[in-house]
């Protein structure tokens, strides 16, 4: 079968773009080439800054033919009285190509239609080939799409040539006055080009041999590991290889080239944190360490081409980072001479969010709130060490480190307290406030990191829930979303008992006299759902059944840990031969209680008058409750769900018996009150596990 070759060449694209871009277009070509039904076995793609490149070895020179039956009008339409075809007919006859005397009536369920059998396929690719590349390259996404000149045409970056190939024949297409051909190029420096390809096959061995290009980026990325490791060793260290950065580097070169450069050992005197920030954010370079974790004097820089002198390309390096470490070394020794009261009392002049005050107003608030939380959450003993973590918590934001690489606040803010004597928890609690920082980042290690972080993400999340500012479609400028999930994922790992509506309502009253758009109720009843609702996609996002997640979310998630313990429970009585006789014995009793329990005249209590039990049902169910509810509501105490649900089989028979033997909605006020509480009772119980009418079976 023919090789289609297919490659985009472009400006350099921003490398966040390219595994992205490298995905996607696969789905593209996959999709189109199945609609089209054409065979093939499989899709290489690549990304390089410069390139996007889809390479089938294996795609079939026509499309697969396929019969199908096509139905048309009733044959009372198609057909006159006389049996005369009418226009109608003659209509669809042409629309399908066809001619009229192969058509022929289909009866089905719904009648009887006029139909012909259609053959589609047996096309040539080449000829489908050019719409497939056309849609493919428009069909791309980018975060901003842009145009040049007066090309209509918007693309990621400037588009420079199209090499199209089935085989030997070129695939022809054009796109805004950029033709499609049989040329590619290679690196900018070690291998312009261009180059003329006889075939498809041709293509790897040419950017490889003659345009000096790794054009896989698992190639490039095990490549840089590899050089990255070695030259490390040489220099006796290891190389700290972040993974973002790592897909960073790979994502900006064709041509990775690693060299090891060095600075002075002063500056060995600043923070690791700070060190790595030059390094990583500003050089896009790696670090080296010892065994012991302790930063050497060199890096790892990864150039984009072979240099004909690289001492001297290895020294501009050198130079450039050493003039970013003498401004980290000169911030961190003037911050160590400051104060940090001093930095607080400054924070009164940081604005914090329009409307909320400044970051003063908020280390006032997180002060109290670390207070509660140290309390709430079963450690008095830390109040004071919280109170003070709370206080301190944004006074990093005004040192000179801090207002230079932003990217180490509460990272410097730690290592200062630490430094100017505060303990060990406060500085933990200050390094870790702003974990987790995303869905694939860690959440604080500590105790107290938590419970820093908790307050201010619920600090933040109030008061722009106070001022309507609710995130809507994708936008969430303020992180709010993130914040939600944070907050849930620090109490189920660290196992936190804490009530959400309690500290959402501290929260909101720490702000005091707010001018809220929104009344505190209302922000609080909108907060909570919208933690729900993050709580819903988190737990099915890591594989747990929807409907379960909704009945145990169903059940109340104000204490998010007991959310936790409650789903798993579920998930594994799920799996379970008695779930779906039990759901829908205990589902029956929720929809009674929720669809009669309102006309029942008087509130239900779950109180049994066991003078009214007239069934032996009844009675029997009601002996079944008094030996069972102390055990379920002991289990309840405990948490042990999972046994708490393995009761429900011995439930489940009494239960069955009472529905088939007794009629809970009777003519007789007191009995219908009586039977309808007798389940109140039951329900009341199983409603703190799980919604089983939102259960589905």
């Amino acid at each position: 079968m023919p090789h289609f070759l297919f490659e985009i060449g472009f400006e350099e694209m921003p490398a966040r773009f390219l595994s992205g871009l490298s995905s996607e277009i696969e789905t593209l070509v996959r999709e189109r080439l199945g609609r089209a039904n054409a065979p093939f076995t499989d899709v290489a793609t690549f990304a390089t800054p410069r390139r996007l490149v889809v390479s089938i070895p294996d795609l079939a020179g026509i499309t697969a033919k396929r019969e199908e039956l096509v139905t048309g009008p009733p044959e009372r339409i198609a057909y006159g009285e006389d049996g005369t075809p009418t226009k109608a007919a003659a209509g669809f006859a042409k629309t399908q190509g066809v001619d009229l005397s192969d058509a022929f009536i289909h009866e089905t369920d719904k009648g009887r239609y006029l139909a012909v059998n259609k053959t589609t396929g047996g096309e040539e690719i080449l000829s489908l080939l050019p719409a497939v590349c056309m849609e493919c390259v428009n069909g791309l996404s980018f975060p901003k799409k842009m145009r040049w000149g007066s090309r209509e045409f918007t693309f990621g970056r400037p588009v420079h040539w199209f090499l199209a190939l089935l085989d030997d024949a070129v695939v022809p297409f054009e796109i805004e006055g950029a033709p499609s051909g049989r040329e590619t190029r290679g690196h900018r420096v070690m291998g312009p080009g261009p180059f003329a390809l006889e075939t498809a096959a041709d293509y790897f061995d040419v950017v490889r041999d003659k345009g000096k290009i790794m054009l896989s980026a698992d190639e490039r990325r095990a490549y840089i590991v590899d050089r990255a490791r070695a030259l490390a060793a040489e220099a006796g260290g290891r190389a700290v290889i972040p993974g973002k950065l790592l897909e960073e580097v790979c994502g900006l070169t064709e041509h990775p080239v690693v060299v090891l450069a060095s600075f002075d050992e002063k500056f060995l005197k600043v923070p690791r944190e700070v060190l790595l920030t030059s390094m990583e954010s500003h050089q896009k370079s790696f670090g080296v360490e010892n065994d012991k974790g302790e930063l050497l004097p060199c890096f790892l820089t990864t150039l984009g081409l072979t240099p004909k002198d690289v001492d001297l390309v290895r020294k501009g390096w050198e130079r450039v980072l050493t003039a970013r470490l003498e401004d980290a070394r000169f911030f961190w020794e003037t911050d160590l001479d400051a104060d940090m009261d001093a930095w607080v009392a400054k924070l009164d002049n940081v604005v914090f969010l329009a409307g909320l005050g400044s970051m003063g107003d908020k280390s006032r608030r997180l002060e109290s709130l670390c207070g509660r939380l140290a309390e709430a959450s079963g450690h008095p003993e830390h109040l004071l060490d919280m109170a003070l973590a709370g206080r301190l918590a944004k006074a990093d934001l005004v040192s000179e480190m801090v207002i230079e690489f932003d990217k180490v606040q509460g990272i410097m803010g730690g290592v200062y307290a630490k430094r100017k004597g505060r303990s060990d928890n406060v500085a933990a609690a200050l390094r870790e406030q702003y974990l987790p920082a995303g869905p694939d980042s860690p959440a604080p290690s500590t105790l107290f990191g938590a419970l820093l972080s908790l307050a201010d993400k619920a600090d933040t999340m109030a008061g722009c829930f106070g001022l309507d500012m609710i995130p809507t479609g994708a936008a969430d400028p303020y992180a709010l979303r993130r914040a939600a999930l944070g907050i849930s994922r620090i109490i189920i790992e660290h196992e936190l008992r804490l009530d959400l509506e309690a500290l959402f309502d501290e929260a909101l009253a720490n702000y005091g006299d707010v001018a809220w758009k929104l009344a505190p109720a209302e922000a609080k009843a909108k907060l909570l759902d919208f933690t729900g609702q993050r709580l819903k996609a988190w737990f099915t996002g890591r594989g747990e059944d929807t409907l379960v997640v909704e009945a145990a979310l169903g059940a109340g998630f104000a204490d998010v840990y007991e959310l936790s313990l409650r789903i798993k429970a579920l998930a594994a009585f799920a799996k379970s031969d008695a779930f779906e006789q039990a759901v829908l014995a205990f589902k029956r009793a929720a929809n009674i209680i929720r669809k009669q329990g309102a006309e029942a005249g008087r509130d239900l209590t779950g109180e049994i008058d066991e003078a009214l039990l007239a069934e032996d049902a009844e009675k029997a169910l009601a002996a079944t409750f008094a030996d069972m509810f102390p055990l379920m509501d002991a289990l309840l105490e405990k948490d042990d769900f999972d046994a708490l649900l393995a009761l429900l089989h011995e439930l489940r028979p009494s239960v069955d018996a009472f529905f088939d033997n007794v009629m809970v909605m009777c003519d007789d006020p007191d009995l219908r009150l009586n039977r309808l509480n007798l389940l109140k009772a039951l329900v009341d119980r199983l409603a703190r596990v799980a919604d089983f009418a939102a259960l589905q079976v």
